[in-house]
């Protein structure tokens, strides 16, 4: 599974106006469900002042920033789990992302056909996260039929697995997501290999009109959206899908003007870039030379050799030690010689846990 962000929701939502303006690839967004059938990715980068900064003091010859990758994927119906609307497709689509950014129609348009016929925020939510639902209770059925012969023969480790499945099924059937259930340490594996979809963390993603985005108060329904979030220890973001693909379109200085006459401090979309990043548990290290300042990211908790690894799998193999400074430090000292004989660069082993905004030198032989 990749550390990937599925764009979700039912169809004529906004999805797939939200993933152009992300990622500025232009993918048809037109008024029919199924426009999207085979998910769209794109790769977009990360807002972060940091390498720029980095660069202003280190003199490479080109930046590139950190990224987050994006899935847009088809619009879900009723019947989803039971393969209606190409159903079986898009949830396997879903299963292979790590995390999803659930967006919902929060404005009116009579030009816009809605599948359900009215804007009703909280029913298309739980129609979407239903048809999820209904599919994890057949993986686990599945599951459940695989490993009862075994647990039946005196298999103990199957008996223990049968159990816990059993344990699980009726809480799924009665609603709880599958992010919900706390299974002890034994069976913690056994949730995670299900790849259930409900197991992933969410975002919503509340499309709203240009009347409301350049509003400070919500309108009812975003606000119910909201709430709902809020109930389900989610969190949720408002923005105009299309309003921020006519800000994407726009050159720099243009954009600026735009946002300042729509009283907006930044492009929605920024805040929905990094929601993703939390989402995936993503933090950010560095790493420069003559001819880039590099910006990578990498899962909360990982080691320098697993860091390199993300660079070259030559790196991990051959991973050595790595030369670490942070990017605080930089700015205080203002290069590298003098971090050097301040004592600010340090060396750190294989069981390094690289942490957000570190600077890092990997030393390696293979």
């Amino acid at each position: 599974m990749s550390l990937q962000c599925g764009i979700i929701g039912l169809p004529n939502v906004g999805k797939s106006t939200i993933f152009n303006a992300l990622t500025a690839s232009g993918v048809p967004a037109e008024n029919y469900p199924f426009c999207t059938i085979d998910p769209n990715v794109g790769r977009v980068a990360i807002p972060d002042d940091r390498p720029g900064e980095i660069a202003a003091l280190l003199k490479p010859q080109s930046v590139i920033p950190a990224s987050v990758e994006f899935l847009d994927i088809a619009g879900l119906v009723r019947g989803a789990s039971r393969g209606e609307g190409l159903g079986n497709k898009f949830l396997a689509h879903i299963r292979e992302v790590s995390a999803i950014i659930h967006v919902v129609r929060c404005y009116e348009d009579e030009n816009v056909t809605h599948v359900e016929g009215s804007i009703d925020p909280v029913r298309d939510v739980e129609l979407v996260e239903t048809e999820l639902l209904l599919r994890d209770v057949e993986t686990v059925g599945k599951r459940i039929a695989k490993v009862e012969k075994a647990a039946k023969s005196g298999d103990r480790t199957a008996r223990s697995e049968l159990d816990f499945l059993n344990e699980i099924l009726p809480e799924l059937n009665s609603g709880v997501m599958a992010v919900k259930l706390k299974p002890d340490e034994a069976h913690r594996e056994t949730l995670k290999s299900l790849f259930l979809l409900t197991s992933k963390p969410v975002l919503y993603v509340a499309n709203v009109g240009e009347d409301e985005i350049t509003s400070t108060h919500r309108g009812e329904a975003s606000r119910r959206l909201f709430e709902y979030a809020a109930r389900e220890g989610n969190t949720a973001v408002r923005l105009c899908g299309q309003l921020e693909m006519e800000i994407a379109a726009m050159d720099p200085e243009d954009r600026q003007l735009f946002l300042d006459e729509y009283n907006l401090p930044e492009p929605g979309l920024n805040k929905l870039i990094h929601r993703a990043g939390e989402l995936l548990e993503l933090e950010t290290f560095f790493t420069v030379n003559d001819k880039e300042a590099h910006a990578w990211t990498y899962r909360k908790g990982t080691t320098a050799p697993e860091a390199a690894g993300s660079i070259h799998t030559d790196f991990q193999r051959g991973f050595i030690k790595a030369d670490v400074y942070s990017f605080e430090d930089l700015m205080e000292y203002k290069s590298e010689q003098a971090l050097r004989e301040a004592g600010r660069i340090r060396q750190e082993g294989k069981d390094y846990i690289v942490q957000d905004g570190d600077v890092i030198l990997f030393r390696f032989n293979v």
